[in-house]
């Protein structure tokens, strides 16, 4: 987390003690959000075993922990037999995979329902406790197949694992991320930046530190058993909220220029193909249709991070930490009056 974050009250010796004994396995502990909740697994003394399906490309999780604490092994999650393997011996199973775009084998459906479905029964087999990051997006009737699998991926994990923690977060900013680095990128390439759908919907924003610390509360007890958590920043904004406000933290001008719904899924055809940041696909549209944040009804219940003890730190807090490489003179460049 961030200097300016707070989180529930710190561990007692005798909980870190304990946790030294427990074996965490973290499918996709090797992505964006999955090296910060090694992390914080890390700081409270779990030993992590890290599943991920290339594991000589996580030698950068093992400076976050003690010597031995961190250990990558071979997992696929479309092959059942590696993920049993994976999870042989672990007390706590946390499931964080997912895909933004599909490409080859690598499916919404085989990823993100499946892939979380065969993460579940494996856990559910070891007789470990299971926490399951989805999106606040997930649902069954959605147009979007990103939101559809989401919502089968939960569904398959209550049903092998009925006391299973789900963690729905919203849109994830933080140093890696493929949000904030890519608009600001964008900004840095063309003269104008196109705002999908007028840029009116609505988002909550939520930094990487904090979900990562939501993950390791529920991995401590802190969160209720099968209950479903809302994760969102301390602020509602829409996506021209959004643009404007990574302009301004890399002190760049840029016209925003509304792109409607239809004329952007029509772009979409040709965009998907484009290299990153102006890829594009129709099913990201689709999913922009819809506002991304924390219902009322989660926030009644006390299923968010505050209900989890952690007081969120905003986009405009945070970014200024990293997006200053997307200013044109860099770190140490003075703000425009």
């Amino acid at each position: 987390m961030s200097p300016s974050s707070t989180s529930a009250s710190p561990t007692p010796a005798s909980s870190t003690a304990a946790n030294a004994e427990t074996l965490v396995t973290v499918f996709g502990g090797s992505g964006f959000l999955g090296r910060h909740v090694v992390r914080a697994l890390a700081k409270r003394d779990y030993r992590i075993r890290v599943a991920v399906r290339r594991p000589e490309l996580a030698g950068h999780l093992q400076p976050l922990g003690k010597v031995g604490q961190i250990h990558a092994v071979q997992a696929n999650l479309r092959y059942p037999a590696s993920v049993e393997a994976a999870v042989r011996g672990a007390g706590i199973v946390i499931n964080l995979v997912g895909i933004l775009a599909e490409g080859g084998a690598q499916t919404f459906d085989a990823v993100q329902a499946k892939g979380a479905a065969t993460v579940a029964q494996a856990a559910a087999a070891a007789g470990a406790r299971m926490i399951h990051v989805s999106a606040i997006g997930a649902d069954a009737e959605s147009a979007s197949r990103y939101a559809r699998a989401k919502a089968a991926g939960e569904a398959a994990v209550r049903e092998a694992v009925p006391g299973a923690i789900i963690l729905r977060p919203s849109v994830v900013f933080g140093p890696e991320d493929d949000f904030t680095n890519r608009f600001a990128s964008m900004a840095r390439m063309m003269p104008v930046l196109p705002l999908i759908g007028g840029g009116a919907t609505k988002m909550q924003p939520v930094y990487v530190g904090d979900v990562a610390e939501a993950v390791a509360e529920a991995a401590d007890g802190h969160a209720k058993a099968g209950a479903t958590y809302e994760l969102g920043g301390p602020e509602v904004m829409t996506l021209r909220e959004i643009f404007a406000a990574i302009l301004d933290i890399t002190d760049r001008e840029r016209p925003l220029v509304s792109l409607p719904f239809g004329l952007a899924r029509f772009n979409a055809i040709l965009l998907q193909f484009a290299p990153s940041p102006l890829t594009l696909t129709r099913d990201q549209v689709t999913l922009l249709q819809n506002d991304n944040v924390v219902s009322d009804a989660a926030k009644a219940a006390g299923l968010t991070l505050e209900g989890l003890g952690i007081t969120p730190d905003s986009l405009q807090a945070v970014a200024p930490q990293y997006l200053w490489r997307f200013r044109p003179m860099g770190q140490f460049q003075r703000k425009s009056a």
